[in-house]
């Protein structure tokens, strides 16, 4: 049984004094361009473990979301913190952010492409990281809950994914019988960027597709309520959801990798 995630949800976020995190920088190529991430793990053990792919929000791999991929793998899961942008395209605030996230929404096939050869850099490391190749999975915080939402779109092998208070529309709705992965969105009630339209559209495209689907709405909760470091008024960390939500995922998880 894997230990529990609730501590994710306070504001802390401490590591445990067993646990010895690595964050191992890897890079890797896509349709001409290239991009820097890292394998994070906890090296005190040898025994294999599930794999997910994390995407952090629309800042990218900064400092804050390694800290968090390090804090949710603990001794469970290998993560790889997935560069969705490219080398060099680093956002130093939310404008530059907004036109970055935007640029790779505007292209739904390559947006795939990237998350789907991020998953392969993950799969590969089997050998070299302790992850279990044959169970993977991905998680995203906003802009990277729309990322793996669309990871499961593209009909990827992947057990599951979960999107936190994620953009869940897109241009390219999910076929009948493509997608593979279960689906677990979390979303504030009170998020104004997902609005009730579109939260029906994501729910009649998933029946449609034959998906296998959760969505949970938290009360009270608006956008970036598990980011413990939101602090602006549409886009806030909320505890008690944020806690909830960690331990849905824990749970969802717990199903989809069960031995």
């Amino acid at each position: 049984m894997r230990r529990s995630l609730l501590a994710l949800a306070l504001a802390s976020l401490s590591l445990t004094a067993a646990a010895k995190p690595v964050a191992e920088s890897v890079s890797w190529s896509h349709g001409g361009t290239n991009f820097d991430g890292y394998l994070v793990y906890d090296d005190s053990e040898g025994d294999k473990r599930p794999g997910l792919v994390m995407v952090p929000n629309w800042m990218g791999v900064t400092d804050s979301a390694l800290e968090k991929a390090k804090k949710i793998a603990g001794d469970d899961y290998v993560i790889l913190l997935v560069d969705m942008y490219g080398r060099g395209v680093r956002p130093a605030n939310a404008d530059e952010a907004g036109k970055a996230a935007t640029a790779v929404y505007a292209d739904r096939a390559a947006l795939r492409g990237r998350i789907n050869t991020a998953l392969g850099v993950l799969r590969d490391s089997a050998g070299k990281t302790p992850v279990d190749a044959g169970q993977l999975g991905g998680i995203g915080f906003c802009f990277g809950g729309a990322v793996v939402l669309e990871l499961a779109r593209s009909g990827a092998d992947v057990a599951g994914v979960v999107s936190f208070h994620g953009n869940l529309s897109t241009t390219v709705p999910a076929e009948a019988g493509a997608v593979k992965a279960s689906l677990l969105v979390l979303n504030g009630a009170d998020d104004t960027y997902v609005p009730a339209e579109q939260i029906a559209a994501f729910q009649q495209e998933m029946t449609a597709a034959k998906a296998d689907w959760q969505f949970v709405n938290y009360s009270g909760a608006v956008h970036c309520f598990a980011e413990a470091d939101a602090n602006s008024p549409g886009c806030l960390y909320e505890p008690r959801a944020a806690k909830r939500a960690y331990a849905a995922m824990e749970s969802f998880f717990d199903e989809k990798f069960e031995d």
